[in-house]
């Protein structure tokens, strides 16, 4: 490409941008290199900010996140007056994997007195809250207050999102009250930190003030309702969300995540006619194809799974193979434990067995913790047992609370002391806390009549201050 090229023609710009989304597209890192020679040699890269802001990107979606020199040496020469290309760079960082540098780019345009916006705020927060950089994000909130940048809803939602997902979330609904205009996208922030925090009743009560705030629901605000009366078992509230979901004729077939959250939240409740019913909603048939996903598979799996039907599970499980939809690791985990309740411990190791062989999938301590749970239930302790010795040989680090629990479990069993009091052992080292745990070793004891043991633990537990949950049964009456 000659230098003779006006590259402020809109034609020839044109033509320069379609070249680097062609490099973009096919990964022609070394095509863009010689392009931006050619533009440093002739001198068009600084009388063209558009260009520049366009090579950046082009860089960002082409460049491996571990080679960063490219960018610090592009980062170095760049025109520290023009905030543009800085902003799609701190964008693109966060995009592509490469929080830290955009958290450089931010400091460094701060450095140099650029004027900072919301586009610049945003995505250096977000940026900071992947790295569960607090501390930066705090002295981003300074900043937002100090220059009035508060009153961007989109700002304050960044900052909510921040706080949420550092598990500081009392931090994040004062950030909610000091917004001073707010909108959906604010309390979907913080009903998603409410949601991985387990605050189920403090989402609801937020969800309940949108009207107040003259805030209406989207499809996520009515997603995270729905997983909140999943936790609290709160069923006709969840019935109220679905009925407002046929009230205003939202499209339910084509929102997977909204239909998922709907079969969980009955699952959870025990009404599993009723997830059934939305599994099986019609217009979920297109041009003679099942529009079902592993999603909604995969929750329909745990709603049985979850109420004991276990033989639904299977049954179920064969029909998903059979149209063509590939199991995820959740699906596996739900129909392992299914054979194990109803006794096919065969069928069971077949499923574990074809994660790897079949779908490429790698077993994790979840999978490993099912499959000891149905070699014991199948009263094979010692192969049980094996399989765990043989993970410890290998220094494999899936040997989970919930694995050690199901071999201790079945020790009591089979009156296997020695074995036990080893599975207790290594449980506590990973969960000292675990009540469980001391319950079963206590019951190991008490079989073998190994009363002085028993009074040893109480005291044990007692010095922890564990003590052990008194069982108890929730119902929701109506009013």
């Amino acid at each position: 490409m000659s230098s003779q090229f006006h590259l402020h023609s809109t034609q020839i710009f044109d033509s320069v941008t379609h070249f680097l989304h062609h490099c973009s597209q096919t990964k022609n890192i070394r095509a863009i290199k010689k392009f931006h020679a050619h533009l440093l040699r002739t001198g068009l890269l600084f009388i063209s900010p558009n260009l520049h802001t366009r090579l950046i990107y082009t860089y960002t979606t082409c460049l491996h996140r571990n080679n960063t020199q490219t960018f610090t040496n592009f980062f170095n020469c760049m025109n520290p007056t023009n905030p543009l290309p800085f902003n799609v760079l701190i964008s693109d960082f966060c995009r592509n994997g490469f929080p830290f540098l955009a958290l450089r780019t931010f400091s460094f345009m701060h450095l140099n007195g650029m004027p900072l916006d919301t586009y610049a705020l945003c995505s250096s927060l977000i940026a900071s809250s992947s790295v569960k950089s607090v501390d930066f994000g705090k002295q981003l909130h300074a900043y937002v207050v100090k220059s009035g940048w508060l009153s961007s809803v989109f700002v304050g939602s960044a900052l909510i999102d921040l706080y949420a997902k550092s598990s500081l979330i009392k931090d994040a609904a004062v950030m909610f009250d000091e917004i001073p205009v707010k909108n959906t996208v604010c309390v979907n922030a913080l009903l998603s930190g409410y949601g991985e925090t387990k605050m189920w009743v403090k989402g609801l009560e937020l969800v309940r003030k949108m009207p107040v705030l003259n805030l209406s629901y989207d499809h996520f605000t009515l997603s995270a309702t729905l997983r909140a009366c999943a936790g609290l078992s709160a069923i006709e509230l969840g019935r109220q969300v679905h009925a407002i979901l046929i009230r205003i004729m939202y499209d339910l077939q084509n929102d997977v995540f909204l239909q998922s959250s709907l079969i969980e939240m009955y699952g959870k409740c025990g009404l599993v006619g009723k997830a059934w019913q939305v599994f099986n909603l019609e217009g979920f048939e297109w041009a003679g194809e099942s529009r079902r996903d592993v999603v909604l598979w995969t929750s329909m799996l745990g709603a049985y799974g979850r109420n004991g039907h276990s033989k639904e599970v299977i049954r179920l499980y064969k029909e998903m193979l059979m149209e063509g939809i590939i199991p995820d690791e959740v699906a596996f985990v739900t129909v392992i434990s299914a054979c194990a309740h109803t006794g096919q411990a065969k069928l069971g190791i077949e499923y574990f067995e074809s994660m790897a062989c079949d779908f490429g999938l790698d077993p994790g301590p979840e999978h490993y913790s099912c499959l000891v749970d149905l070699l014991c239930r199948a009263g094979e302790l010692d192969e049980a047992w094996k399989l765990v010795n043989e993970m410890l040989l290998k220094g494999h680090g899936n040997c989970s609370v919930s694995m050690w629990g199901a071999l201790l479990s079945a020790c009591i069993d089979r009156g296997n002391i020695d074995l036990g009091k080893f599975a207790a052992q290594r449980a506590l080292e990973l969960d000292p806390q675990n009540v469980g745990i001391y319950v079963l070793l206590s019951n190991l004891y008490a079989r073998f009549g190994m009363w002085d043991e028993i009074g040893q633990l109480r005291e044990l537990m007692k010095g922890r201050g564990l003590e052990k949950d008194v069982g108890c049964s929730w119902i929701e009456v109506a009013s």
